[in-house]
C-alpha cells in the first residue's frame, strides 16, 4: 500500500498535468475558432473558382487539357495532411491508418508512388517504413495563409505535368463539428469533378485569348486552391481534436485527483486509528 507521503505527490503532480491540460484546452480553444472561421471563409473562394473553371472547360464543348485527361497510372502521389505535434487525440493516427492501408491493397511496390508529407507526424511515419517521401514541409503555421504552402502546393502539380506522377490523391481530416473529424480522400489530379451541382447556373464569360490558354494559367491554380483549401480544413479538425483530448485529459486527472483524495483520507484515517489504538493498548499495559 502506498504511503502518505507517496499519495500527496501523486495528487500534486497531477493537480499541476491538470492545470496544464487545461490551458492546452483553452489555447486550443481560440485557435480552433478560428481556423473554422478561416476554413468557411475560403468556401465562397472556391465556389467561385470552380464555376469559372468550369464555365470555361464546359462552355468551349469539352476543352482539353492535360489536367483535365486520364492517363495510364504508372506512379501516384499521396498528398498527406497531418499535423507537427500529437496530443490530439486520433487525429493523425486516422489519417494515417487510412493513407498506410490504401498503400498495402493499391501497390506491390514502392516504386509505385511517392509521399508528399504536409507535417512532422506523418512525415515521420513514411521515413521510419522508408516510403519515398518526395516532399514534404513542416512547421507550418496554425492559422496558415497560401504564401506558408506555396512552393509545395506548385511544384506537387507541376510533378503531375511534367509526368513525375500520373495521379495525385489528397487525404486530410475533414472537419464537421468540435467533437467530429472524418477521413477524407480526394483525387485532386486529374481534375474529373469541377462541375458544380447547379451547372444550368453556369455564367457565360468573355475571354482572350482563347479557353486552352485561360485553362493553361487557371487550371494549376484552382488544384493548388484545393490543396491550400484542404490544409485550412485539416488545421480546424487538428485544433478541435486536440481542444477534445484536453478536455478529456483534464477531466481523467480531475477523477483520478479525487480517487486519490479518497485513498489518502482513507490511509490517513487508518493511520490515525492505529495510533489511537497504540495509544490505549500502551495504556492497558501500564495499569
Amino acid at each position: 500500500m502506498a504511503s502518505l507521503r507517496d499519495i500527496k505527490t501523486r495528487i500534486n503532480s497531477t493537480k499541476k498535468t491538470s492545470q496544464i491540460t487545461k490551458a492546452m484546452e483553452m489555447t486550443s480553444a481560440a485557435k480552433w475558432n478560428r481556423g473554422v472561421l478561416n476554413a468557411k471563409s475560403f468556401v465562397p473562394y472556391m465556389e467561385k473558382i470552380q464555376e469559372v473553371t468550369a464555365s470555361i472547360a464546359l462552355g468551349t464543348g469539352g476543352a482539353v487539357h492535360p489536367m483535365l485527361t486520364h492517363r495510364p497510372v504508372k506512379k501516384t502521389g499521396y498528398i498527406v495532411i497531418t499535423s507537427d505535434r500529437g496530443l490530439a487525440g486520433a487525429f493523425n493516427s486516422n489519417v494515417i491508418r487510412r493513407v498506410y492501408q490504401t498503400i498495402q491493397s493499391r501497390h506491390k511496390s514502392k516504386d509505385e508512388f511517392a509521399i508528399i508529407a504536409i507535417g512532422r507526424i506523418g512525415r515521420d511515419f513514411f521515413v521510419k517504413r522508408g516510403y519515398n517521401v518526395a516532399l514534404e514541409i513542416i512547421g507550418v503555421h496554425d492559422q496558415p495563409n497560401f504564401q506558408d504552402i506555396k512552393d509545395i502546393t506548385s511544384t506537387t502539380v507541376g510533378m503531375f505535368a511534367d509526368g513525375t506522377f500520373d495521379e495525385l490523391n489528397i487525404y486530410y481530416s475533414h472537419y464537421v463539428s468540435a467533437i467530429s473529424q472524418e477521413v477524407t480522400e480526394k483525387k485532386l489530379l486529374p481534375l474529373t469533378d469541377i462541375t458544380p451541382a447547379n451547372t444550368h447556373k453556369l455564367a457565360s464569360y468573355e475571354f482572350e485569348p482563347d479557353a486552352e490558354a485561360i485553362l493553361e494559367v487557371l487550371l494549376p491554380q484552382y488544384a493548388e486552391s484545393l490543396i491550400y483549401g484542404a490544409l485550412l480544413d485539416s488545421k480546424a479538425s487538428e485544433h478541435a481534436a486536440r481542444m477534445t483530448a484536453m478536455r478529456n485529459a483534464t477531466d481523467n486527472a480531475h477523477e483520478l485527483i479525487r480517487n486519490y483524495t479518497l485513498s489518502y483520507n482513507r490511509a490517513r484515517q487508518a493511520a490515525i486509528t492505529q495510533e489511537i489504538t497504540e495509544i490505549v493498548g500502551g495504556a492497558s499495559a501500564l495499569e
